[in-house]
């Protein structure tokens, strides 16, 4: 075989080409990601968002479910620093006990985004953005919904049974924070019992049994700090003999199907959205953060109020 220089020079850059590939291949962006758990057909749809955005975005999302044990998301936390993943972010169990796991991450130079639920921190910048609801808003149109309420039917005095969320969650804090705000400026609505139903079907139920039993007809209102409580204590009142949705008014939060469905059945008089379609909002802002662009410390989604009436028009509508 006859060697030319045409021949040593296509080789050449053959080669070149070759060993330049690999330094021009972008690396897959690599997100660690702790989610509070599956207690809700809300988180439910809220996982399958971010894992359905990070798919199409050609992004490496290492998940691990919390079970709603802090100390879980803690240690998912810590795992991703070992494994020196591009961008953080997680969904609090509860607001407070991060600042230590945060600085680590930090002095790891990962940085950290805060999904759905935010914490409090003494130094804001361990996080770079929250993107999720304002819970207190939630909880301000709940009350407001009632006030009408109120009004429309001559006035008289309520007495209001609350289910919150998980304690020092922030949703369950904002949300009765908003609702006793606004319902402040009606003297004649009182909230008699209010109890934590950990934002589950099944606590909620149990919890709407307990309320039943000490208060009886004296509840005229039920404000739940999410669908799945309200949906288990509609069965709580079912099997008490009592008609959800008229005997008692039921007024919840998320914006879920089964609350769309239980309205459509007359069992539930309102829900207030809560988006749990976060997923291309995260990627996205990961995406920017390592490229180096500016974000937003706080990104609120937008959301609305779906009374009875519109149910049945807007069941088909519903992504989740």
């Amino acid at each position: 075989m006859i060697i030319t220089r045409r021949t040593l020079l296509g080789v050449a850059a053959a080669i070149a080409c070759a060993t330049a590939i690999p330094a021009f291949a972008a690396k897959p962006l690599t997100i660690g990601f702790s989610q509070v758990g599956a207690e809700s057909e809300w988180r439910t749809a809220n996982t399958a968002s971010i894992k359905e955005a990070a798919k199409k975005a050609g992004v490496n999302l290492k998940f691990a479910d919390a079970q709603q044990q802090q100390q879980n998301q803690v240690k998912a936390i810590r795992s991703f620093i070992a494994q020196h993943v591009d961008v953080i972010a997680f969904s609090p169990v509860v607001e407070t006990g991060w600042e230590t796991v945060l600085r680590e991450a930090k002095n790891a130079k990962i940085p950290v985004i805060l999904t759905d639920r935010a914490v409090k921190v003494t130094d804001p910048s361990l996080y770079v953005s929250f993107i999720g609801s304002d819970f207190v808003e939630e909880g301000r149109r709940a009350g407001r919904w009632l006030l009408d309420y109120a009004k429309k039917n001559g006035g008289k005095p309520l007495n209001i049974v609350e289910l919150q969320g998980t304690t020092g969650a922030a949703p369950a804090i904002d949300r009765k924070t908003g609702f006793a705000e606004v319902i402040a400026a009606n003297p004649k609505l009182k909230v008699i019992r209010s109890q934590t139903g950990d934002f589950t079907r099944a606590k909620g139920k149990e919890v709407m049994e307990a309320f039943l039993k000490s208060e009886g007809k004296n509840i005229n209102v039920l404000y739940a700090h999410n669908d799945d409580m309200a949906i288990g204590a509609i069965q709580a009142i079912e099997e008490a003999g009592l008609k959800p949705g008229k005997d008692i008014i039921i007024i919840s939060i998320d914006g879920v199907k089964g609350a769309f469905e239980a309205m459509k059945a007359g069992k539930l008089n309102v829900t207030v959205e809560c988006n749990p379609l976060l997923g291309p909002t995260l990627i996205q802002t990961a995406q920017d953060v390592v490229a180096g662009k500016p974000v937003p410390k706080r990104i609120v989604v937008n959301e609305g109020v779906f009374p009875a009436e519109v149910a049945a028009k807007e069941l088909p509508n519903r992504k989740y």
